[in-house]
């Protein structure tokens, strides 16, 4: 769980940029969309919704970009294509395995501009099926700038975590996908910070390649993030210190 970990956390990093661009408020707009379609527009009768404008309002959306989006996703508001929740899959250079989580009003378009991404980084896109097997749903709770993990770690498992992961001063908390919302709100009642809350797909067993071959995984991932359809890219690859030092270098 240590890839995802870090992973998220360049992701959170990132989010400020993603703004200034636009490209998260796209992002959080459909994924809103999909799962006001999928539960109905009460985010208080549809925790996915919750979870959804909970993380548009810490990314400042403004509120009538989040209402419109709930209305597109309920049919109240009749504008743009329908969206399709699509999943592809594929392997980092190295063969590393990754999940793309796609919302497309044109499922062609977006398959063939994905496997043209993964084959210029450095990978392929595969079939489906040939690498979900790998990876487990899970919801995922996130605290950062934490003093005392141990202390933490207490809370979460007295919360309902069933597992748990500290990465300097943060801590990702894992729960069966039922019971993100017990335990999201158990640890509201503790009055505990969370940086994020979220259902994802979780490497079963991470992979170990090369480093070199962990930064163009990592330099992959980030493209194929960076695509308009693409609202989550996940790995089963091993993200040690070194290639973290190695990525950020790169990148600077």
């Amino acid at each position: 769980m240590s890839g995802h970990s870090k992973w998220a956390q360049i992701k959170r990093k990132k989010g400020v940029a993603d703004v200034k661009k636009g490209a998260m408020f796209t992002r959080l707009g459909r994924e809103i969309s999909i799962v006001a379609r999928e539960g109905g527009g009460d985010p208080d009768a549809n925790f996915a919704l919750r979870l959804a404008v909970d993380r548009a309002r810490a990314s400042n959306m403004p509120k009538e970009n989040i209402e419109r989006a709930i209305k597109r996703g309920t049919g109240e508001l009749k504008e743009g294509g329908q969206l399709e929740d699509m999943m592809y899959e594929g392997y980092g250079p190295g063969g590393a395995a990754l999940l793309v989580q796609v919302l497309t009003d044109n499922k062609n378009r977006a398959a063939s501009e994905v496997r043209h991404l993964f084959t210029r980084g450095g990978g392929n896109l595969a079939s489906a099926n040939a690498v979900a097997w790998m990876f487990e749903k899970k919801g995922v709770i996130a605290v950062e700038g934490v003093k005392n993990p141990d202390d933490l770690e207490l809370e979460l498992i007295d919360a309902g975590a069933d597992d748990f992961k500290t990465d300097g001063n943060t801590v990702e908390a894992y729960c069966a996908p039922e019971q993100l919302k017990a335990l999201r709100d158990a640890l509201e009642k503790k009055k505990v910070a969370i940086a994020s809350a979220e259902l994802a797909w979780i490497a079963k067993t991470p992979a170990t390649v090369t480093d070199d071959q962990a930064v163009q995984t990592l330099k992959l991932m980030e493209a194929i993030e960076e695509h308009d359809d693409v609202q989550k890219v996940y790995s089963n690859l091993d993200i040690n210190d070194a290639v973290m030092a190695k990525y950020e270098s790169a990148k600077a």
